[in-house]
């Protein structure tokens, strides 16, 4: 069977280098990703389904680039976690 779908120009990079780099067929590598994908959807529970792109308004968007470009400190908590320790 064969399907036509539109993808972005970025996935169809990603699709080609991992094929490339890993010598498998595009055939294989997107009928083994969409099996998984419906496995994983029909398996897990639907709040733990992370999609791949979020959408957010432009003033949401504002504040996450706004929150990126300022340097915090870190908390102690994640010092003491990349540390190793609990």
């Amino acid at each position: 069977m064969q399907i036509s779908a539109e993808i972005s120009q970025g996935t169809k990079q990603l699709l080609e280098r991992y094929s490339r780099a890993h010598g498998v067929k595009k055939q294989f590598l997107i009928e083994s990703a969409l099996l998984h994908h419906i496995q994983a959807l029909e398996q897990l529970p639907a709040g733990i389904i992370i999609p791949p792109r979020l959408v957010v308004s432009a003033a949401s968007g504002r504040k996450i680039a706004e929150s990126l470009t300022k340097k915090q400190k870190p908390t102690r908590e994640l010092v003491k976690l990349m540390r190793g320790g609990d």
